[in-house]
C-alpha cells in the first residue's frame, strides 16, 4: 500500500533524529543522508559508500537562513547566485561552523549547533545546496538542521539517477528507504558546484 507523504516524512525524521541513515530522492539524484550535525551518523554514511572521510560531503539546507547558522559568513555573491538560480546548484561556502575532530580513542558527540567535523573539507569549507524539491526542503526544515546528501552508490561506481539504479547493497545498508514514488519530483541531473570566496571570488567546479 502506498504511504502518504506525511507518513514518509515522519518515519524519515524519526530515523534521522535517532542517528540513522536514510536513502532518499533529492532534486538531483538519489542520495544517502543523515543528520549533518551527528559525526557518528556521518561515519555510517562513509562506511556504506566505502569512501574515505577525508573527502567532504554535500549537505542540504532549506533556506539561506539555515545556511547562515552553519557558516561564519555568507558571501554576497552566494546570495545573488541563490536568488537567480533556476537549476540544482551546490555552493561551497568558506568558514563552516563545525565541531572539532575527536582525539584518538574518543568519540565526538552530536552538536545541533555545529556541523559534524567529518562533513567539512580540509580547508574548512562546506558544500551546501538548497534543493529545488519540496520534500527535501521540508525534511530539513522539520529536522531543524542540514542533512547529508551524497550519491547512493559505492564510491567510484556510477551515480543512480532512479531508484532502479541503486545497488541492493546500498538499500540493505541504510536504516530507512523513502518510497520510490517520491522521486517523481527529482530532475535526475547532477547539480552545478560553485565555490564562493568572502571577497566575491567565484570558481565553477562543475558546470
Amino acid at each position: 500500500m502506498k504511504k502518504q507523504i506525511n507518513e514518509i516524512m515522519a518515519e524519515a525524521l524519526k530515523v534521522l533524529r535517532e542517528g540513522g541513515v536514510i536513502l532518499y530522492p533529492t532534486d538531483t539524484i538519489w542520495g544517502i543522508g543523515c543528520d549533518a550535525t551527528n559525526p557518528q551518523a556521518v561515519e555510517k554514511v562513509y562506511k556504506i559508500k566505502r569512501r574515505s572521510d577525508s573527502k567532504a560531503l554535500v549537505l542540504l539546507a532549506d533556506s539561506l537562513d539555515t545556511v547562515g547558522r552553519f557558516v561564519k559568513e555568507i558571501p554576497d555573491a552566494a546570495i545573488q547566485l541563490v536568488e537567480v538560480n533556476d537549476r540544482p546548484m551546490t555552493i561551497i561556502y568558506p568558514g563552516a561552523m563545525a565541531g572539532k575532530a575527536p582525539a584518538e580513542g574518543e568519540t565526538a558527540s552530536p552538536d545541533r549547533y555545529h556541523l559534524a567535523w567529518n562533513t567539512v573539507a580540509e580547508d574548512g569549507s562546506v558544500g551546501i545546496r538548497i534543493p529545488m524539491m519540496e520534500f527535501c526542503r521540508n525534511l530539513v526544515f522539520k529536522l531543524g538542521r542540514p542533512i547529508v546528501s551524497t550519491s547512493a552508490n559505492i564510491s567510484g561506481e556510477p551515480s543512480p539517477e532512479t531508484y532502479q539504479d541503486i545497488p541492493q547493497e546500498i538499500i540493505d545498508a541504510v536504516d530507512y528507504v523513502v518510497e520510490p514514488w517520491v522521486e517523481k519530483d527529482a530532475t535526475g541531473m547532477a547539480s552545478q558546484i560553485i565555490k564562493v570566496g568572502l571577497r566575491g571570488e567565484i570558481a565553477i567546479i562543475r558546470q
